[in-house]
């Protein structure tokens, strides 16, 4: 686990998760690990899940639809519609799950991203803040292991962003 900053914390009345995760690379190179498909399926998903894209398309009113696909092969389908993009700062995405087409599973909890990124020094801080319509939404979210899941996911993206430097 990095000994690099990790806050995280839901806010019941609010309906909302605020996480801020401070990495060890420039904003550039942390900002492409967030919004390039190639780079999301190398860390995005806790291991030993891994994430397999079916398709990209990191523009305002684009999309990316991909998979989390468990140790025995079973697919977890999701899709983060991109609503802002500020180049190098920030960007807001609508994340949902869905089939395998991007159908979205009314069901489940939906929630609106907005990820910064600011420089820190030689580090980067990414802070995430999730929306949510419903505290029912928050609370199933949580109660589906979100907050271990992403920390495991941002510590595989720690590993990648140590790979690239050292290259």
């Amino acid at each position: 686990m990095s000994n690099l900053q990790f806050d995280f914390s839901a806010d019941k009345k609010e309906n909302t998760i605020t996480v801020k995760r401070a990495f060890a690379a420039p904003v550039e190179q942390v900002w492409a690990a967030w919004t390039s498909s190639e780079l999301l399926d190398k860390w995005w998903a806790p291991k030993p899940y891994y994430v397999k894209t079916k398709s990209m398309d990191f523009t305002v009113g684009g999309f990316w639809l991909y998979a989390m696909v468990s140790p025995e092969g079973e697919e977890h389908w999701c899709r983060a519609d991109y609503k802002s993009i500020d180049k190098f700062k920030s960007y807001v995405a609508a994340d949902a799950f869905c089939d395998e087409n991007g159908k979205v599973k009314a069901d489940f909890p939906q929630s609106v991203w907005t990820n910064s990124f600011s420089a820190d020094g030689e580090n980067t801080l990414v802070t995430i803040i999730i929306n949510h319509e419903k505290l029912e939404d928050l609370e199933k979210t949580l109660e589906m292991g979100f907050k271990e899941g992403f920390a495991m996911g941002l510590g595989n993206l720690d590993e990648l962003l140590a790979t690239h430097a050292n290259k």
